[in-house]
């Protein structure tokens, strides 16, 4: 079992960063891959980042490539979210999610295969 707290969202003006935090809890937390996911109002949720159990491969969606970053501290059993160069469309509730690796990068984008959510942080970009 892993439980997912997230952290960090807040209010930015456009052009501005913020860092998502999302805290696990459970021992084998290691060797789960994480990914990051948004919803925005009266919009599907989406697939924005994830790295594989060993922080060795991430994934981007296009929107965020290049402006966002996503890395993992086992030890410390945290992933996070790096936003930068933030515009209004990134406005949206973030939520990160767990599943078991091994993972492959088919897999890593897909909403349905992830067992564990966090319960979202907001994140609003004014323009």
């Amino acid at each position: 079992q892993v439980q997912l707290v997230e952290s960090g969202g807040g209010l930015v003006q456009a052009g501005g960063s913020l860092r998502l935090s999302c805290a696990a809890s459970g021992r084998t937390f290691s060797t789960y891959a994480v990914g990051w996911f948004r919803q925005a109002a009266g919009k599907e949720r989406e697939f924005a980042a994830a790295i594989n159990w060993s922080a060795g491969s991430t994934y981007y969606a296009d929107s965020v490539k290049g402006r966002f970053t996503i890395s993992r501290d086992n030890a410390k059993n945290t992933v996070y979210l790096q936003m930068n160069s933030l515009k209004p469309e990134d406005t949206a509730v973030y939520y990160c999610a767990a599943q078991r690796g091994p993972t492959p990068a088919r897999a890593m984008g897909v909403v349905s295969l992830y067992e564990y959510w966090g319960q979202g942080t907001q994140v609003a970009v004014s323009s």
